[in-house]
């Protein structure tokens, strides 16, 4: 259990790195980021335990994705997936200044971790 805090505090570091100049919806993303951090958490303390990888214990970070992969051969955490891939599309629509191409992926966000 401990593992998983820390890998979602991991992610919830990684993605919170931005570039010097803000995009027209990166105060939404960061929220968005803010409330699907707690999600998984929340996900990742009710759920039970899994056998470290080998490559955890070659002092690798986990990423969103070897989490969610994780996750799944628990049987836990698959809803979450949408999120993660969402939240990616907001960013990326976000440095190409695409303001509604960010407002759905961060609309498909809200939808899938709830308000």
């Amino acid at each position: 259990m401990l593992f998983r805090l820390t890998a979602a505090a991991a992610i919830a570091s990684f993605f919170c790195i931005q570039p010097s100049l803000a995009g027209p919806c990166t105060a939404q993303i960061d929220q968005a980021q803010a409330q699907l951090d707690k999600r998984i958490e929340a996900v990742a303390a009710a759920g039970g335990t899994g056998k470290q990888s080998d490559a955890a214990q070659m002092h690798r970070q986990p990423t969103p994705g070897s989490i969610a992969t994780a996750e799944q051969k628990l049987g836990e955490g698959t809803s979450l997936e949408p999120a993660l891939t969402a939240l990616a599309l907001a960013r990326k629509a976000d440095a190409a200044n695409d303001k509604a191409g960010c407002d759905n992926a961060l609309a498909e966000v809200k939808r899938v971790v709830g308000p």
